[in-house]
């Protein structure tokens, strides 16, 4: 995916100089490795900095909310299924975007390669398949599929559901992969078992609210963690707060979330935040056959109202 710079580059440069947008939202080398960052492009040499790898793994669609100016973005499926959820839920204007469509891959897990590696990493570089990574010791090769993401591993969307450019061919979509495998691993525990498991995961948590600011869905004005009247949640480490926060957030998602695994990529504890949201992706598919972001012309199943329901499902 490397090759795709050039053709990044390319495109937000031309689109700048014929006056179709403002600036073009991309992203440019991180201070870390495996980190890139988010680069705002707003003149021909500011597209010089934007670069294209397996480390570009936040969600760009959290930096296009109520925006007045037209705005280029580059997008990768997840990118543009929550920008889709966004221009549903009115925080996004269609003609106010221009979508260069990048087909994706995959990205590298950050927290996989320094497990594997067990030291100080000092560059991360790609040649194909092939992610060589060197520290202060040695330098290891994998393969690429080794070290993706959990979510891209499982990903069925890899190609742009919307876009006005696409700036390489269409990638194949995966098709013989188990999404929720470990979701009903999950489901056949018992209640205790249940409780053991998630009260284990999220015994790291700090409460830095980095998953929460990663992700696309989470642009209330006022968090509800943030929230002093009335108080919804406390803000020390009591269990039941981290509990409140984990779970509330996840329910926020349901119906909504694209599982681009930001919130996993961004967490400094490496907490598998991602198991709440994927039994709420399980459960809205199976109810009610919807997958979030795929589509503008429908609303969410939990965004809508049939006084002709016949809830079967209730219990």
């Amino acid at each position: 995916m490397t090759s795709y710079t050039d053709k990044i580059q390319e495109a937000a440069r031309r689109l700048l100089e014929e006056g179709k947008v403002d600036l073009v939202i991309g992203f440019r080398k991180g201070s870390v490795p495996m980190m890139n960052q988010p680069h705002y492009a707003q003149s021909s040499g500011d597209t010089r900095q934007l670069i294209w790898d397996s480390h570009c793994g936040l969600n760009l669609a959290n930096y296009l909310t109520d925006r007045e100016e037209k705005v280029g973005v580059v997008a990768k499926g997840c990118d543009s299924r929550n920008i889709v959820n966004h221009i549903v839920e009115n925080k996004i204007s269609r003609d106010k975007v221009h979508i260069i469509g990048v087909p994706c891959t995959g990205m590298v897990d950050r927290h996989k390669i320094a497990e594997l590696t067990g030291g100080d990493i000092l560059e991360v570089t790609e040649d194909g398949d092939t992610v060589s990574v060197k520290t202060h010791k040695e330098t290891q090769s994998f393969q690429k599929a080794e070290v993706l993401q959990q979510n891209c591993a499982a990903c069925t969307h890899r190609n742009p559901v919307i876009y006005d450019e696409l700036i390489a061919d269409l990638v194949e979509e995966q098709t013989d992969v188990d999404m929720f495998e470990s979701v009903r691993e999950i489901e056949a525990m018992s209640p205790e078992e249940k409780w053991d498991y998630f009260e284990d995961l999220i015994s790291p948590c700090i409460r830095c609210y980095a998953c929460r600011n990663a992700c696309p869905l989470c642009y209330c004005p006022l968090c509800f963690v943030d929230e002093s009247d009335p108080q919804w949640v406390g803000k020390s480490q009591d269990p039941i707060d981290v509990r409140t926060f984990h779970w509330l957030r996840a329910y926020h998602c349901a119906g909504r979330c694209t599982d681009c695994g930001a919130c996993e990529r961004v967490c400094p504890m490496g907490i598998k935040i991602r198991e709440f949201t994927k039994k709420l992706n399980k459960d809205v598919k199976e109810f009610y056959g919807w997958e979030a972001g795929l589509t503008t012309e429908e609303r969410p199943p939990l965004d809508t109202y049939r006084p002709d329901d016949p809830q079967d499902f209730i219990k």
